[in-house]
């Protein structure tokens, strides 16, 4: 969901799913070869499609270069590298048909990013990985966009950036709630990410060889952070120990004395992946930083000294700062004040209340699932209602678990959030063949289908053809591959089967 086109949701209670939203994230391969694809044309011919039906939609450049198209259906971009596409959409409006809505947006992306990508001989594939792109630096140069806050995680803060430039992809469902909610449906998420992270799994394959996980995607963070100098990087990747008691200790976990700031904007309020930056001298917490009356900090691009002073801005600014299954993702309607977060913060409730009184619109960003698209092999194995359901199976996982949040709060204790906390690297490495894993599966699956209304839970079809035939776009990935067996045109054959279709639903 793109937060800068989220209108506020005013004082009204209103229950989780109000709102919406999708961050699609799509590789890109060479039809002739198979090889990942940064695009070159793509959105001069994107921004062409979309006016040709009298759309208003005009380019962004990051320099002189194109990186996106705003178009009415939302932000049709990039990620990490020019080879991963990534659309957020805004927001359309939950409720009955909420669903079918969003479908709606995201079958005309994929038609649109296909008949862009022709031109220059290009496809989709549906992989949350490429099977066989580098990482090597010379790809990472080539590949990668060029933000001021990548520069600052891997010349800054030393990590391995380059890990993910092999189009490591994920598909981010957003489902709107409110900050009174927010902590129990993070939790919810967060403990039952598991079962999404194996019914989305779709990576077993890294540089053109089987990692024998079934989701190695999820292995970017650890190695990413691995060579940080700062102990909680790491740590802010791992599922806390505990469930969060509520948003005060949600935000004293992400940004408490264990952990060192991200670099910050000259300006609090600047998008962060587009802000000129400055790092904060001998690195301290944004909680030390936020409390103190200023601090030395000194410019990423041209090394100038500068005195940043504590902001509430810098607050909501930073609301990135982890890599978890899940995130609570926010945007204020006015600004925070300071004294007002700095008493608040340790208030039982109290950055709740606050929150909404400076009119936090706010929503659950899925981070588990695994990009999975239909393709001709899910057609012809699984049937058009499945594979017309797999983009949005995500979303409305996490719509049904948000919309019956009793049950799925009842479900995580009975599970116990230890138990779920070390199943998750079960359900990388094995995915739905796995037991435990599976008979989680189902378990989320009856909830999120009890969550949703009648006329919407066929978009659960795909995930449910997944727990039932225990068969992952993991498993078929590895089918092409080792078919192919050693052939030349090995993978030009594997992603020409494996490029991404539109089937309606």
């Amino acid at each position: 969901m793109n937060k800068r086109n989220l209108a506020p949701l005013g004082n009204a209670s209103k229950p989780p799913g109000s709102k919406l939203g999708l961050e699609m994230e799509m590789p890109v391969a060479a039809r002739a070869t198979g090889r990942s694809h940064a695009v070159g044309g793509y959105f001069e011919a994107l921004r062409q499609i979309k006016a040709a039906r009298g759309e208003a939609a005009s380019l962004a450049h990051l320099g002189e270069r194109a990186v996106a198209v705003i178009g009415v259906d939302g932000y049709s971009g990039l990620d990490n590298g020019y080879n991963l596409l990534e659309t957020a959409f805004f927001p359309v409006a939950g409720g009955p048909g909420g669903l079918n809505r969003l479908a709606d947006k995201v079958m005309r992306e994929l038609r649109d990013a296909r008949q862009a990508l022709d031109a220059e001989g290009a496809a989709l594939l549906n992989a949350s990985e490429h099977p066989d792109g580098p990482l090597d630096e010379d790809w990472y140069a080539t590949a990668r966009v060029d933000r001021p806050i990548y520069r600052n995680w891997r010349e800054g803060r030393g990590w391995l950036h380059r890990i993910g430039i092999d189009a490591k992809a994920q598909n981010s469902p957003c489902t709107s709630v409110e900050p009174a909610q927010a902590a129990r449906a993070l939790n919810a998420v967060l403990a039952l990410a598991p079962a999404s992270i194996a019914l989305f799994a779709n990576s077993p394959l890294e540089s053109g060889r089987a990692t024998e996980l079934k989701e190695n995607r999820l292995t970017l963070w650890p190695r990413m952070f691995g060579p940080s100098p700062f102990a909680g990087d790491l740590a802010l990747q791992r599922l806390p120990d505990r469930p969060f008691d509520d948003l005060g200790h949600y935000f004293r976990w992400m940004f408490g004395t264990q952990t060192a700031s991200h670099a910050l904007p000259l300006t609090p309020g600047q998008g962060y992946k587009s802000a000129a930056l400055a790092d904060l001298q001998d690195h301290p917490s944004l909680a030390e930083f936020l409390r103190a009356p200023a601090w030395q900090a000194r410019c990423d691009d041209t090394g100038e000294e500068v005195t940043l002073h504590p902001n509430g801005g810098y607050f909501e600014y930073a609301q990135f700062a982890h890599f978890l299954d899940a995130r609570w993702r926010y945007r204020l309607a006015q600004p925070l004040p300071l004294d007002e977060l700095l008493a608040a913060w340790p208030q039982p409730g109290g950055i709740e209340e606050l929150l909404a009184r400076r009119g936090a619109d706010g929503y659950i960003e899925g981070r588990a699932p695994g990009a999975v698209f239909a393709d001709a092999q899910l057609l012809a194995e699984a049937g058009a209602a499945v594979a017309a359901s797999a983009p949005i199976a995500p979303s409305a996982v996490q719509l049904g678990l948000m919309r019956n949040l009793n049950e799925a709060e009842r479900l995580w204790r009975d599970w116990g959030w230890q138990r779920l906390r070390a199943l998750r690297p079960t359900a990388i490495r094995h995915a739905l063949a796995d037991g435990v894993v599976h008979a989680l599966a189902r378990d989320v699956l009856a909830v999120a289908r009890a969550g949703l209304p009648k006329a919407e839970r066929h978009w659960l079809d795909y995930a449910e053809h997944a727990a039932q035939t225990r068969r992952t776009g993991a498993d078929r990935l590895l089918d092409l591959w080792r078919q192919a067996g050693n052939s030349p045109d090995r993978l030009a054959r594997v992603c020409a089967q494996r490029e991404v279709i539109v089937v309606e639903g």
